[in-house]
């Protein structure tokens, strides 16, 4: 319990502290922005991502990431905010956690080892991407300052690092952050800033059951967007999580953070908050600012509160160009510049299933459905390779006129038609064995073609024999298959 409490808290402090604060300044324009984007007040996001944040600094299952409101899980909210009102987010918000605490106890967090590396490499390029473009606004039809700002910004970021001591002991987007806001107020520019993105809240969160009968109408509205948020926030966490693993190399609970992000949905839904999950970009930048453990996901949670509430006359004044600065380091960051190297090297398939992924996150601004598209294209690619390693080999016996096949390999829906073409059915033989030694029957087509194979040897007045099928490939064709059921092959064969 006490090396627990050490490892995951207190082995770190001050780089979480540090890394904390960075991370708090880097959610607040996020926050606000993600409001706006599902339409409902400022204050609901800023709840929402202190909530958030301070709950899974506890109950996750990946130390040091951060999660909070996204734009992800924001534009999933439109519509039901527009339609039903801010109450019923608040009712989809509760309604989504538990739905991500079923989610954890059904050990849905396990389903990500069928994510292929290719995929979660074409989700950061994707996200990389995405995170970039979002700055775009910031740096368009806005005067030289801006620029000059960010470039200036950027410098701090990657320069300051190289100073010695001082440079690896404070976080260099820190530095930015406050170096640049002098210097806003000093000089007087009329540049944006964070208090142009909206009104910060002035109070506290309270408890705030949602105001919505509690009936199957209800149910009935919220449900449809409950269960895409809970599938959208666990997916883009899973992904986070496995991300800061690499860039930690630790190991994460995914059911544990799956169960973690439903409690915090529920707790933001109580305050008034909307639902959130994890965030890569301010989980990358609390690691690269030296975040490791919970403490400093806690941090970001409570200095995002306190500035908001105590030191908002300074925060209002924090040049948007700063907070561009670290966004486009963390995009820089987050690309993996490797994989471009890598599409000489890699298999075709490989990069295609990155490149699509890539392509439809970035198309659709909807990581759901990039991520689903890459595990459905490389699911076809494997099943199509492990196909063609299946293969038949036939020797005849001229004494006893008898042919055995011996197949070898994996016999499923992608190589049960090459299976059946191995076969000569209009030779003239007495007897064929069929050795299944070295092969695996998968799924019904595969046990179907078995059954077309032995059928026509018979019709052709062949006595067929099929042995050495292992234990889990006799189960299957026992159960469905029809080659010796008389009845079930007349049946089959239309008598």
């Amino acid at each position: 319990m006490v090396n627990t409490l050490k490892n995951e808290w207190l082995s770190n402090i001050r780089g979480d502290i540090l890394s904390g604060i960075v991370v708090a300044l880097a959610l607040i324009p996020e926050a606000i922005a993600f409001s706006i984007i599902a339409g409902v007040d400022p204050k609901v996001g800023l709840y929402a991502s202190f909530c958030i944040a301070v709950i899974i600094a506890f109950v996750g299952g990946r130390p040091g990431m951060i999660s909070a409101a996204t734009a992800a899980m924001a534009v999933l909210m439109v519509t039901l905010v527009k339609e039903h009102g801010l109450q019923y987010l608040l009712a989809a918000t509760i309604l989504t956690g538990v739905i991500q605490i079923v989610a954890g106890y059904l050990k849905l967090g396990s389903l990500m080892r069928f994510v292929s590396r290719s995929v979660v490499t074409g989700f950061v390029n994707a996200l990389a991407i995405l995170i970039f473009m979002a700055q775009l606004p910031e740096l368009t039809n806005v005067t030289w300052h801006v620029y000059a700002m960010t470039a200036a910004g950027l410098g701090i970021i990657y320069l300051f690092p190289l100073l010695p001591k001082v440079g690896k002991t404070i976080p260099s987007p820190l530095v930015c952050i406050v170096v640049l806001t002098v210097v806003s107020v000093l000089m007087g520019l009329d540049i944006r800033t964070v208090g142009d993105m909206g009104e910060l809240p002035d109070t506290l969160p309270i408890f705030l059951w949602p105001d919505v009968p509690l009936n199957m109408e209800t149910l009935m509205i919220i449900l449809p967007y409950s269960i895409p948020l809970a599938i959208v926030g666990l997916l883009e966490s899973m992904m986070t999580a496995t991300i800061v693993d690499d860039l930690t190399d630790t190991e994460s609970d995914k059911n544990r953070e799956c169960k973690g992000q439903g409690i915090a949905n529920i707790g933001s839904g109580l305050i008034g908050g909307m639902a959130g999950c994890a965030m890569i970009g301010q989980s990358v930048i609390n690691v690269k600012s030296g975040g490791r453990t919970r403490l400093s996901t806690l941090i970001a949670g409570v200095f995002l509160l306190i500035m908001v509430l105590v030191l908002d006359n300074l925060l209002v004044q924090i040049p948007m160009a700063a907070l561009v600065a670290v966004m486009i380091m963390v995009s820089i960051g987050t690309f993996s510049w490797e994989s471009i190297r890598n599409l000489k090297e890699h298999p075709v398939s490989t990069n295609l299933v990155m490149l699509v992924t890539v392509i439809v996150v970035v198309a659709t601004h909807n990581l759901a459905y990039g991520v689903l598209a890459g595990v459905l294209l490389a699911a076809l690619f494997f099943a199509n390779k492990i196909g063609h390693y299946m293969i038949v080999r036939s020797e005849l016996d001229d004494q006893t006129n008898t042919r055995t096949y011996k197949v070898i390999g994996q016999v499923f829906f992608s190589s049960s038609e090459k299976f059946l073409q191995s076969f000569d059915f209009k030779e003239a033989v007495d007897k064929v064995v069929i050795d299944l030694s070295r092969a695996h029957f998968w799924d019904i087509t595969a046990v179907g073609s078995l059954d077309k194979a032995v059928i026509k040897f018979r019709r052709e007045g062949a006595d067929v024999e099929v042995i050495g099928l292992n234990e889990a490939s006799a189960t299957i064709v026992d159960r469905f298959g029809v080659h010796d059921k008389p009845d079930a092959v007349d049946q089959l064969m239309g008598h």
